[in-house]
């Protein structure tokens, strides 16, 4: 028996529970996809994107990486974010951290992992901008989680610095971009209250000017 035999069961008796419940499911899903909602969240296999918010395939675009980090240099990021936005018209973008993140307790000790300390490192740098805060809640548990939310509330910041979002608004397309944190103990998916809706809530200078205006 293949290793993979068990997954190709498992997926036919989710394809028939789909269909039992709503026969022209599948037919609807391949026409299109119209989601409301990008969810840009870790890839960590204890957080599945769909089921923690209720919502069937074709509701919920979605990207993830490593401790959900959102870098002006990231091209596979910044495409998800860009098609998201542009072609799909989105209305909201849910940036999803989540408690006792490893990647975000791997930024703040002084080990080697390898090439994934690069990708990292703009955490680390948040770590050590928020140093004198986190070192004063009582236990590691307590850190590492605190971390995990200004982790979310930065890559919110640097999803509404980009370009592709500002365009979006000067458009004057619907867009709000939410930070949320999930917590794998209790399953619950909590909003961090930081979300932004247009460019007036943004410093000044990460506020960009619409293209051709001068």
């Amino acid at each position: 028996m293949s290793d993979l035999d068990s997954l190709f069961e498992n997926n036919k008796r989710w394809a028939e529970a789909i269909k039992e419940e709503d026969p022209g499911f599948f037919a609807k899903l391949a026409k299109q996809q119209t989601p409301e909602y990008l969810w840009i969240g870790c890839s960590d296999a204890r957080v599945p994107a769909n089921e923690i918010v209720g919502l069937l395939p074709g509701d919920l675009f979605v990207h993830r990486n490593v401790a959900n980090v959102v870098l002006h240099t990231d091209l596979n990021c910044l495409s998800v974010i860009q098609f998201a936005v542009d072609v799909l018209k989105v209305k909201h973008i849910l940036v999803t951290g989540h408690y006792g993140c490893g990647g975000v307790r791997a930024s703040m000790r002084d080990g080697q992992l390898g090439l994934i300390d690069g990708w990292l490192r703009t955490i680390r740098d948040l770590y050590y901008e928020h140093r004198e805060h986190i070192s004063s809640l009582p236990t590691e548990e307590e850190q590492v989680d605190r971390m995990c939310e200004l982790n979310v509330i930065q890559q919110v910041a640097n999803v509404s610095h980009t370009s592709i979002v500002q365009n979006a608004w000067h458009r004057g397309q619907s867009l709000q971009v939410h930070g949320c944190i999930y917590g794998i103990k209790d399953g619950l998916w909590k909003n961090l209250n930081v979300t932004v809706s247009g460019p007036e809530q943004l410093p000044p200078q990460y506020r960009l000017r619409p293209l051709g205006q001068a």
